[in-house]
């Protein structure tokens, strides 16, 4: 008797081969037969007419410290993802002195706008080493599967100290021991290591990731380190990844190629559309077929979407600061969007002058990247719906524009403000950037930026938009889609047991309703430690996740079960 058995469904196995009618047997947690199936199961559900695809492999998730006490890993779990990578960008909190607590926190705050004060509260330090977290991971039950990179900024910052978090020269004696850290990290079940090369992704104390400025030597001892220890990937972040230093994808690749060649490890390079060098992606992929021409094992890992923040009255934006807003400010949402709608106050507030910096400054000088966000959630607006469009044909400010659609939806109105990855107004790189063959879906960064971003509903996206609905430019094809989502991160980290709807495969898989697939509009909630708030997204359309064999939601809602686990090399 199957445990489970999926009927009538059409299969998009994750290989990219067409799609295929068929029923899916699942026991003891593994696909036991796939074919026209009658046999008798304990549960059975109706797939008919939706699609079954493997689980989504995450490659790119921030989840570091929320792994230890939530089990949840919301919103990931809800859009099709069963197994999450953390430990990306060069940040993680291990291995960890015991009075290095609050730097490892303020670094992961800094770089990727976790709130401090949950993650003060939210993480019981149990551990040191890096085989301590990852038992510490081990213990905690929760819905999908998970698995984690060793950080550079952590390893640089125990063996160095403040030597490492200043970003000095390391030692002969430092690179050896973080040399024997990266072997005993991948012999204890590493999926990898991660490097941060940019410079603006700056701990709280304005300081870079420690690692950002090491040189070659350091970087290959910890390869051939990975490498004697049993394998794993290195991810990148260049230096040149958002436009900060000019050439910095060169050099990136050309330390990264010898690292490959010499010890067969993979690399995968985080690669997007820079708005200041739009076309720069093309050069880069011309320079990876380079290395890969020369035995470099090199995967890229791009974006869904462009890369944006979301600013309204429940976020951030423009107006706090201002006399007559700060004087209203700490009102509930409701009488706060009355207070905002009495003209008088519209009026003082729009001809005060603005103290903000960063993130106001932008709004206002670039309004010409910023859209209203409708629902359903449109990634891809036209530049005559842009906030600068509306206030030029409308003939009144850009701020006035701001502050009336901040209005819309009860005060819960948000608006797109694209950072970068929408130089050319359209998304046309991301379907090339997935056309190309070496490449998967990531960057999601599930669980980071969670005051301004929400793009841990790409995979969603990904289907609902790039391959059904997008009309301003080609599509991707369901079986490329698919392909980018499962096995191509799954085989990139060394995860032969997922990522393919096939017969003694894991039974990490998804029944999606395709034609009602689609992410809802993103609300903001306050259900961190210490009630610290986050940004999240729902979706419609996924009928059932199942994690070795257990269905873990329907419709969106947990049922309880908890079978996800630790993923270590090597052990899948």
């Amino acid at each position: 008797m199957y445990d489970l058995l999926l009927k009538g469904g059409m299969v998009v196995d994750g290989t990219g081969a067409p799609a295929y009618r068929a029923d899916v047997a699942i026991t003891d947690g593994v696909i036991t037969e796939i074919g026209s199936l009658n046999g008798a199961a304990r549960e059975v559900l109706d797939a008919d007419g939706a699609l079954v695809t493997p689980g989504f492999v995450d490659p790119h998730t921030h989840y570091d410290g929320q792994a230890t006490w939530d089990h949840q890993l919301a919103p990931s779990c809800w859009h099709g993802v069963t197994t999450a990578i953390l430990g990306n960008c060069g940040v993680g909190f291990a291995p960890v002195r015991p009075d290095r607590h609050d730097f490892l926190i303020q670094l992961m705050e800094g770089v990727e706008d976790i709130p401090g004060t949950a993650l003060h509260e939210g993480i019981k330090w149990s551990w040191e080493s890096f085989p301590e977290y990852l038992d510490v991971l081990a213990s905690k039950p929760r819905i999908l599967d998970i698995g984690t990179h060793l950080p550079h900024g952590s390893v640089r910052a125990y063996v160095m100290d403040e030597r490492g978090a200043a970003n000095e020269l390391a030692t002969a004696d430092d690179i050896t021991r973080m040399a024997r850290i990266a072997e005993d990290a991948m012999r204890a079940g590493a999926l990898g290591f991660s490097t941060n090369r940019l410079p603006s992704h700056t701990a709280k104390d304005g300081r870079p990731v420690p690692g950002t400025f090491a040189d070659d030597d350091e970087l290959l001892a910890i390869g051939r380190a990975m490498a004697r220890g049993g394998g794993g990937v290195v991810e990148v972040v260049s230096a040149e990844s958002m436009g900060v230093v000019d050439g910095g994808y060169r050099r990136d690749i050309d330390w990264a190629t010898a690292l490959s060649v010499e010890t067969g490890l993979p690399i995968t390079f985080c690669l997007t559309q820079i708005d200041n060098h739009p076309d720069r992606w093309r050069d880069v992929l011309k320079w990876i077929d380079g290395a890969r021409a020369k035995g470099a094992n090199f995967v890229v890992q791009t974006a869904g979407r462009p890369l944006g923040i979301l600013v309204g009255l429940t976020t951030k934006h423009q107006f706090s600061g201002r006399r007559s807003f700060d004087e209203v400010a700490d009102l509930p949402l409701p009488q706060l969007v009355a207070a905002l709608r009495d003209p008088e106050r519209k009026a003082r507030i729009l001809a005060e002058p603005s103290e903000a910096a960063g993130i106001g400054r932008l709004l206002g000088r670039l309004a010409d990247k910023a859209w209203p966000l409708d629902d359903p959630p449109n990634y891809e607006p036209e530049a005559a719906d842009s906030v600068a469009a509306i206030a030029a044909d409308r003939g009144i400010s850009v701020d006035e524009v701001y502050y009336d659609l901040y209005l819309r939806h009860d005060g819960r109105q948000l608006v797109l403000f694209t950072l970068g990855g929408y130089g050319n107004r359209n998304t046309d790189h991301i379907v090339d950037l997935l056309s190309y063959d070496s490449s998967i879906l990531g960057l999601a960064d599930g669980g980071a930026h969670v005051s301004l971003i929400c793009d841990a509903s790409t995979s969603t996206s990904l289907l609902s938009y790039y391959v059904r609905d997008r009309r301003r430019g080609r599509r991707l094809d369901l079986e490329t889609a698919v392909r980018k989502m499962t096995s191509g991160p799954a085989r990139l980290y060394g995860l032969h047991d997922r990522g393919v709807v096939a017969v003694g495969k894991k039974a990490d898989l998804n029944v999606i309703d395709f034609d009602r697939l689609n992410v809802r509009m993103p609300e903001v909630v306050a259900d961190l430690p210490t009630g610290a708030k986050r940004i999240v997204q729902r979706a419609d359309g996924y009928v059932a996740t199942i994690v070795a064999g257990a269905v873990t939601l329907c419709e969106g809602e947990e049922t309880g079960a908890l079978p996800g686990r630790l993923v270590r090399r090597g052990q899948s």
